[in-house]
């Protein structure tokens, strides 16, 4: 009889076990994360929608652009063979972009750029942060209000007299001219997210590492760049979509042929009286590598660092 009972009270408890989903699924909270992931992809396929559009088209002639944008391309449009070798010569718009255009040596000129700019500006703007939250010296307030300037002034402001600069340093018409440029653009904003950041890490843990004799580039390096870690995503990949797109300052500082970068590559493909669609599209995808792969790497860093500035008191 008792085992009758038992057996009866697990079954009602496992149903209402099996039930609780259900029931949380239609309570208030469960509604609203519904609809939350709801609009997250709706907003995913939003975003999507445009670089599948662009990725499509990429590997069709100018005719299926414009006849049929939204399908997808035929192997007529794809591929054609080489009646000699009997091997693919043509596969979109790529041909013209990696054969006949200097894609490659664009490519990697934005690549060297974007690198270089994005290890100085986290090595110099971790450096200064550290040494702005913390020491206290004479000026360094001041000198915080220094950074935020760079904040709310746009650069572009000073085209003229970074022009000036530039030619005077002999530095016009190279890529160290758009390097040194976007390094002093990307340092402020640097410095303003990363000090509020290592200001957070527990005095008494960089106290103990005095004690026990770590210089302050040790403490720096191995216990405040570990810690700060998902800030430095943040700010890399804040900094390193506008470089990489850039259009301004590749065509006023650096617009020779070897030092052009793909944003300029890209605007080859657009003339006045004859645009070449397939190419640029085919370029423009290309393009869109890298900022996927750095952003594939820094991803997981990025969203800690959003969600610990999130939770900050």
């Amino acid at each position: 009889m008792q085992k009758a009972k038992d057996i009866q009270q697990s079954a009602s408890v496992g149903e209402h076990v099996e039930s609780r989903p259900v029931s949380r699924l239609f309570s208030p909270d469960g509604i609203l994360n519904v609809g939350g992931y709801l609009i997250l992809i709706f907003y995913s396929l939003l975003a999507i929608y445009p670089i599948s559009v662009v990725i499509i088209n990429s590997f069709k002639n100018r005719r299926g652009i414009f006849r049929e944008p939204y399908a997808i391309p035929g192997p007529s449009e794809i591929t054609a063979f080489d009646q000699t070798f009997m091997v693919p010569i043509h596969f979109g718009g790529y041909e013209t972009v990696l054969l006949r255009a200097n894609f490659i040596r664009y490519f990697t000129n934005s690549l060297v750029i974007t690198l270089v700019m994005l290890f100085m500006v986290l090595v110099f703007g971790a450096m200064a942060s550290f040494a702005l939250s913390e020491y206290d010296f004479p000026g360094n307030r001041f000198l915080g209000l220094f950074f935020a300037l760079g904040i709310m002034i746009p650069i572009r402001l000073g085209t003229v007299s970074i022009i000036r600069i530039m030619q005077e340093l002999n530095l016009q018409g190279t890529i160290w001219s758009l390097i040194i440029l976007y390094t002093a653009w990307g340092i402020p904003i640097t410095v303003f997210i990363l000090t509020e950041f290592i200001r957070d890490i527990p005095k008494d843990l960089k106290d103990a590492a005095r004690v026990d004799g770590a210089s302050e580039y040790r403490i720096f390096l191995q216990i405040v760049v570990p810690i700060v870690r998902p800030a430095l995503a943040t700010v890399a990949v804040f900094h390193m979509i506008p470089v990489w797109n850039d259009l301004w300052w590749p065509l006023v500082l650096a617009n020779s042929e070897e030092t052009r970068t793909i944003m300029l590559g890209v605007s080859e493909f657009v003339g006045q009286f004859k645009t070449e669609y397939s190419a640029l599209l085919a370029a423009l995808t290309l393009a869109m590598i890298p900022i996927l792969i750095l952003y594939g790497i820094f991803s997981r860093q990025l969203i800690r660092g959003i969600s610990s500035g999130a939770v900050k008191s």
